[in-house]
């Protein structure tokens, strides 16, 4: 069994962009980075060692898997994807921040909120 189960609708934040990340295709370590600064509008920055350190955590629990290297100007470049079960996590996970989303902005303009109790708690 993955981690993922273990998840139970949470992930890191640099997980999650990471997942997002992958989702649009292949990417090497930089492309990752990035794409996540990008996506994330620069909230989210990934050093070399928080990213190296979740794409392992991440391929040990079976959300992303290596896809291959290449040489560039001497330099090697790993590629991850995303797998089924990562892309699974990362619906899951999506899903749960709009319902969030929902419940807390109506409880900020003073309607009542239904709660996340529908499959979020």
């Amino acid at each position: 069994m993955h981690r993922a189960a273990i998840y139970d609708s949470w992930v890191t934040e640099q997980a999650l962009f990471i997942l997002a990340s992958l989702a649009q295709g292949e990417l090497h370590g930089y492309g990752i980075a990035r794409d996540v600064h990008d996506l994330s509008d620069g909230q989210v920055r990934l050093t070399a060692g928080t990213l190296y350190g979740a794409l392992n955590r991440l391929s040990e629990e079976g959300l992303v898997e290596p896809a291959g290297e290449q040489q560039v100007q001497g330099r090697r470049r790993r590629y991850y994807r995303i797998t089924a079960s990562g892309r699974a996590v990362l619906e899951a996970e999506v899903e749960r921040l709009r319902r969030a989303a929902a419940t807390l902005g109506a409880r900020v303009a003073g309607r009542p909120a239904s709660g996340l109790s529908q499959g979020l708690a």
